[in-house]
């Protein structure tokens, strides 16, 4: 394939800032990371999308407590058109809503490729502020297709503080880095950075490490966004289909605030320096 032809951008029109969220491993918190991110930009009056991005793994409406939605589905002339399940004030959509939660999906690279470009391109997206994009762990065709097809506004890459979750996180990193995608990492955040016990709200116990992301984050010459604290209510919330706002942790809902503020300046930087 012609290199100008795979490069060539799907149209996101009304989509003015396309992020996505990466990281080099699986388990390290990066769709909490994205749908909190999501929810706290639609806090902030942002006009806002959630793409799961996860084709074979898709956990968003697991965490927005819409497994069983389905959405509508148009025909005109010979496009169907989709428009996304909103929630929170957020438009959000995954193929997981188009698959039974038993079934699992057998297919080649391309075909997943594929039904996620359908997914950006036949959706019904309307007037977008911010598209936050969860991506599967790894560097793999889905994220490849969605750099080469998409504008993107940046990067923002998950870890934990522990070595070995860096070790991935560099490779996701350096993916965005390389000199034919040249995607801006908007910054690194910490998950799991502490645990505060919550008769003993004073103390941290660091218990995988601490200093990681900071590490990473001047390894590539950006900013860590923020810590987010290891709160176990954070997990049960979203195998709930809650939200870390619905929860009484102080700690994480700051990081989450703070997230998506020092996000908004990031893009804004980006622009700026251009």
């Amino acid at each position: 394939m012609e290199k100008n032809k795979l490069f060539e951008k799907i149209p996101m029109e009304g989509i003015r800032n396309i992020i996505v969220v990466a990281s080099g491993k699986g388990g390290v918190g990066k769709s909490t990371v994205a749908a909190n991110l999501a929810i706290a930009l639609a806090r902030n009056g942002m006009k806002t999308a959630l793409v799961d991005a996860d084709i074979f793994g898709p956990t968003i409406p697991t965490m927005f407590g819409i497994e069983d939605a389905r959405p509508d589905v148009s025909a005109i002339g010979d496009k169907e058109l989709i428009f996304p399940i909103e929630k929170y004030g957020i438009k959000i959509i995954s193929i997981g809503f188009f698959i039974d939660r038993s079934q699992s999906l057998i297919w080649r690279g391309p075909m997943a490729s594929n039904a996620l470009k359908q997914l950006f391109e036949d959706t019904q997206w309307g007037e977008i502020d911010y598209m936050i994009v969860d991506f599967p762990p790894g560097t793999s065709d889905i994220q490849l297709t969605t750099v080469q097809k998409l504008n993107l506004a940046g990067a923002i890459i998950v870890t934990t503080p522990q070595e070995i979750a860096l070790n991935d996180a560099r490779k996701a990193s350096s993916m965005f880095t390389t000199p034919d995608l040249e995607v801006p990492i908007l910054g690194v955040v910490e998950n799991m950075s502490w645990f505060t016990p919550a008769a003993h709200p004073d103390e941290h116990y660091y218990l995988f490490g601490r200093g990681g992301g900071m590490k990473l984050a001047k390894e590539f010459d950006t900013k860590l966004l923020c810590q987010v604290p290891l709160v176990m209510e954070v997990g049960e919330a979203a195998e709930k289909g809650r939200n870390v706002f619905q929860q009484t942790n102080k700690a994480a809902v700051e990081a989450f605030e703070t997230l998506a503020g020092q996000v908004m300046e990031a893009v804004e930087d980006q622009k700026t320096n251009k």
